[in-house]
Protein backbone atom coordinates (compact mmCIF):
# COMPACT_ATOMS: atom_id res chain seq x y z
CA UNK A 1 0.00 0.00 0.00
CA UNK A 2 1.31 3.99 -0.49
CA UNK A 3 1.15 6.49 1.81
CA UNK A 4 1.42 9.82 1.19
CA UNK A 5 3.17 11.87 4.09
CA UNK A 6 2.00 15.63 3.94
CA UNK A 7 4.59 17.60 6.82
CA UNK A 8 4.70 21.65 7.58
CA UNK A 9 8.18 22.56 8.15
CA UNK A 10 9.69 26.18 8.88
CA UNK A 11 11.59 27.42 5.89
CA UNK A 12 15.04 27.04 7.15
CA UNK A 13 14.51 23.16 7.38
CA UNK A 14 14.00 22.68 4.07
CA UNK A 15 17.56 22.24 2.71
CA UNK A 16 18.57 19.36 5.47
CA UNK A 17 15.38 17.70 5.10
CA UNK A 18 15.37 17.41 0.83
CA UNK A 19 19.21 16.32 1.30
CA UNK A 20 17.82 13.59 4.32
CA UNK A 21 15.10 12.44 1.63
CA UNK A 22 17.00 12.20 -1.61
CA UNK A 23 19.78 10.12 0.43
CA UNK A 24 17.40 7.93 1.46
CA UNK A 25 16.24 7.41 -1.92
CA UNK A 26 13.03 8.83 -2.07
CA UNK A 27 12.16 9.57 -5.16
CA UNK A 28 10.12 13.09 -5.50
CA UNK A 29 8.40 15.21 -3.41
CA UNK A 30 6.06 18.40 -3.88
CA UNK A 31 6.76 21.77 -2.06
CA UNK A 32 4.80 24.41 -1.92
CA UNK A 33 5.05 27.70 0.33
CA UNK A 34 2.81 28.34 2.57
CA UNK A 35 1.31 30.69 5.34
CA UNK A 36 -0.49 29.04 8.42
CA UNK A 37 -1.13 29.12 12.52
CA UNK A 38 -1.30 26.46 14.72
CA UNK A 39 -1.31 26.17 18.66
CA UNK A 40 1.14 28.82 18.76
CA UNK A 41 -1.50 31.27 17.06
CA UNK A 42 1.41 32.51 14.91
CA UNK A 43 3.76 34.10 18.10
CA UNK A 44 7.21 32.89 18.70
CA UNK A 45 8.76 32.20 22.02
CA UNK A 46 10.56 35.30 22.38
CA UNK A 47 7.41 37.93 22.24
CA UNK A 48 5.45 39.09 24.81
CA UNK A 49 2.23 41.01 25.35
CA UNK A 50 -1.06 41.34 23.70
CA UNK A 51 -2.37 38.17 21.61
CA UNK A 52 -2.10 38.76 17.58
CA UNK A 53 -2.86 36.15 15.40
CA UNK A 54 -0.59 35.96 12.33
CA UNK A 55 0.22 33.60 9.17
CA UNK A 56 3.54 32.43 9.68
CA UNK A 57 5.57 31.18 6.73
CA UNK A 58 6.34 27.22 5.92
CA UNK A 59 7.29 24.91 3.28
CA UNK A 60 4.43 22.33 3.07
CA UNK A 61 6.15 19.00 1.63
CA UNK A 62 4.38 15.99 0.02
CA UNK A 63 5.18 12.55 -0.66
CA UNK A 64 4.21 9.43 -1.31
CA UNK A 65 5.90 6.14 -0.21
CA UNK A 66 5.33 3.02 0.04
CA UNK A 67 3.98 1.93 3.57
CA UNK A 68 7.42 -0.34 4.31
CA UNK A 69 9.41 2.95 4.69
CA UNK A 70 6.71 5.35 6.44
CA UNK A 71 8.51 5.09 10.30
CA UNK A 72 12.36 5.64 8.55
CA UNK A 73 10.95 9.18 6.52
CA UNK A 74 9.19 10.30 9.82
CA UNK A 75 12.48 9.77 11.31
CA UNK A 76 14.22 11.58 8.95
CA UNK A 77 11.07 14.95 8.70
CA UNK A 78 11.77 14.75 12.99
CA UNK A 79 15.66 14.93 12.91
CA UNK A 80 15.77 17.37 9.92
CA UNK A 81 13.03 19.68 10.85
CA UNK A 82 13.21 19.79 14.84
CA UNK A 83 14.21 22.96 16.14
CA UNK A 84 13.52 22.94 19.63
CA UNK A 85 10.94 25.57 19.90
CA UNK A 86 7.15 25.48 19.15
CA UNK A 87 5.90 25.92 15.71
CA UNK A 88 8.67 23.27 14.34
CA UNK A 89 5.92 21.55 12.34
CA UNK A 90 3.47 19.25 11.61
CA UNK A 91 4.01 15.50 9.63
CA UNK A 92 0.63 13.88 8.19
CA UNK A 93 0.40 10.37 6.84
CA UNK A 94 -2.63 9.63 4.35
CA UNK A 95 -3.56 6.57 2.68
CA UNK A 96 -3.10 6.49 -1.12
CA UNK A 97 -5.49 3.90 -3.01
CA UNK A 98 -3.29 4.15 -6.17
CA UNK A 99 -0.76 6.02 -8.23
CA UNK A 100 -0.31 5.92 -11.93
CA UNK A 101 2.87 7.49 -14.32
CA UNK A 102 1.09 9.53 -16.71
CA UNK A 103 3.81 8.85 -19.85
CA UNK A 104 4.10 5.15 -18.99
CA UNK A 105 0.45 3.98 -17.72
CA UNK A 106 2.45 2.42 -14.93
CA UNK A 107 0.47 2.32 -11.52
CA UNK A 108 0.49 1.45 -8.00
CA UNK A 109 4.23 1.02 -6.51
CA UNK A 110 5.91 1.18 -10.23
CA UNK A 111 4.43 4.60 -10.69
CA UNK A 112 6.75 5.47 -8.18
CA UNK A 113 10.18 4.50 -9.13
Amino acid sequence: MLKKIECFIQPSRLEALKDALIEAGVGGMTVTDVRGFGRQRGRREDETGAPEVRFLEKNKIEIVVEEEIVDHVLDLIKNAARTGTIGAGKAFVLPVEDALRVSTSETGKRALS
